[in-house]
């Protein structure tokens, strides 16, 4: 079964708006399950139980779900869970009086099939798991699934399925309200990123909540603003991904005419932070080796996340390059985040650094070269290179092709000394400031010939030589991709060579260097 991160139950809380009688209350409840582990058959998911910790997180945090009313089970059997659920409709019972207007939401991250949620060696019977949230009598219920093929939870009488949408619900939520969302279709995988270290759905779904769905800049996220932001995000990022199109479902079984918030933005005990356009933003907890705690699409309109008070490492993603660094959010106040206090790192050097999506990086080299003599009294071989560099980890691979010409004087001729030469170069390179440094060893045939001014009398001399190499590397990144290159190149070259008018042919061995300045291009 595969996942690319548990989906997000982000479906918190209602706010009713209406004026209602000043005995009533708001009680908020949520069971939030994720579970790592599936059959015996299924490979473990490594993201479903962080999935639902954000989650619940965001619905205490902005959902004004009590601590003590949201329940996160991690790791948990179907027995569990089941009594879970009954345990909280028996709570919501007892603890609602009459007129008071509750919501429900319950959410599940893991393995699943058409038929059942697999916690583990245990399994959960969907049919049962949409009756006890129907059945609960809480005034608003939603259920949330980021598992494969839960959208067959969606195709319950009852209901109506829809892409991107406007939901009108009655805000003092008179009246039933039930509400089924899921990750993928009922014949899909629901997906995980390592990128986003979570499911696609409640990553976005978390996001939106944050406040990246705020379509209409109000200040809270609706149930249809959090859904469609959700929905079009994942479409969009698996649509890239080899396991192909992930679509999220929607069921409503719903009355009135009004708005229901999940989430409210504006809080005095947290900071709002403001994103510039132009770039895609990811904010980890703490550093760069913490979860994801949210995200701002390169196209999204409302570019505002509420955050809790504290230190945040953020990455921007621009077309060659990244910008990285941490910033402080300070509670009840609003910031911009400034690119220009951020840290540029063009994907070269990203994906020499690993731990990120961008494995290598490539493109076109071209440049000038300059050869010592190879034979006795000959000048200098000027000429031009092209190559290929391809940059991974731990190495560079740089294929490249030379040519240069040089004048020689001997034995009484006069001519020209031509070199075309196929070399390939295996370097590392080290990342300092401004500039980098690379090291290694290269090596390969060159196609040698002497052509003299008396042709006549002097045939041209043809021979087939190899060379080794040592490499020396500075690299400067330019903007947009491009770069500086400057090699310094020993090299011992290897070669027949023909003695004077006879016809005696010897080897020789000629130590030389190649000087190489050179443009190139990223990609």
């Amino acid at each position: 079964m595969i996942r690319i991160t548990a989906l997000t139950l982000v479906l918190v809380l209602a706010w009713l708006g209406a004026p209602r009688e000043a005995a009533a209350k708001v009680l908020r409840y949520a069971v939030v399950i994720g579970n790592n582990v599936g059959a015996d058959d299924e490979k473990n998911l490594r993201y479903a139980e962080s999935d639902a910790q954000k989650l619940r997180d965001v619905l205490v945090a902005l959902g004004d779900v009590p601590e003590e009313n949201a329940v996160l089970l991690l790791g948990k059997g179907a027995a569990v869970m089941r009594r879970v659920l009954i345990s909280i409709n028996d709570r919501i019972r007892l603890e609602a009086d009459p007129g008071d207007d509750v919501v429900l939401v319950v959410y599940y991250s893991g393995h699943a099939d058409a038929e059942a949620l697999h916690l583990g060696a245990s399994r959960f019977d969907i049919g049962q798991l949409r009756k006890l949230v129907r059945g609960s009598s809480a005034s608003f219920r939603m259920l949330v699934l980021d598992a494969c093929r839960s959208g067959a939870l969606t195709r319950g009488k009852g209901g109506k399925r829809v892409g991107a949408f406007d939901i009108a619900i009655d805000e003092s939520l008179g009246g039933e309200g039930v509400v089924f969302m899921t990750a993928s279709a009922a014949d899909e995988d629901a997906q995980e990123s390592d990128a986003l270290r979570g499911s696609f759905f409640t990553h976005y779904l978390v996001s939106g909540l944050r406040g990246a769905a705020d379509e209409d800049g109000d200040g809270s996220v609706s149930v249809a603003e959090a859904y469609a932001y959700a929905y079009q995000q994942t479409i969009r990022a698996s649509s890239k991904t080899l396991h192909g199109t992930q679509h999220p479902s929607f069921h409503f079984d719903l009355r009135g005419q009004g708005q229901v918030a999940l989430t409210r933005l504006r809080s005095a005990s947290r900071g709002r932070v403001s994103f510039p356009p132009g770039h895609g933003y990811l904010v980890f907890a703490r550093n760069e080796a913490g979860p994801v705690v949210a995200e701002i699409g390169v196209l999204d309109a409302r570019r505002q996340l509420t955050l809790d008070a504290g230190s945040y490492f953020v990455r921007g993603r621009a077309r060659d390059h990244l910008l990285e660094g941490t910033i402080r959010v300070v509670a009840d106040r609003s910031s911009t985040l400034d690119d220009a206090a951020l840290t540029r790192i063009d994907y070269a050097r990203l994906a020499r650094k690993g731990g990120s999506d961008r494995r290598l990086v490539h493109g076109p080299l071209v440049g000038y070269q300059l050869r010592t003599m190879l034979w006795q009294d000959g000048s200098l071989c000027h000429g031009a290179r092209v190559g290929y560099p391809v940059e991974l980890h731990w190495l560079t691979v740089a294929p490249t092709v030379g040519f240069c010409r040089a004048a020689f004087a001997s034995d009484g001729l006069r001519g020209h000394a031509d070199e075309l030469d196929l070399t390939l170069a295996l370097t590392h390179v080290f990342d300092v400031p401004v500039v980098s440094i690379g090291i290694g060893l290269g090596g390969g045939a060159s196609w040698l010939r002497q052509s003299f001014v008396d042709a006549a009398n002097a045939p041209a001399r043809n021979t087939i030589g190899g060379h080794v190499d040592g490499i020396f590397d500075l690299w400067w990144d330019l903007p947009r991709g491009f770069y500086l290159l400057t090699e310094l190149s020993p090299q011992l070259y290897v070669f027949p060579q023909q003695r004077g008018n006879s016809d005696e042919v010897s080897t020789r061995a000629m130590v030389t260097g190649r000087v190489l300045v050179g443009f190139g291009k990223r990609f």
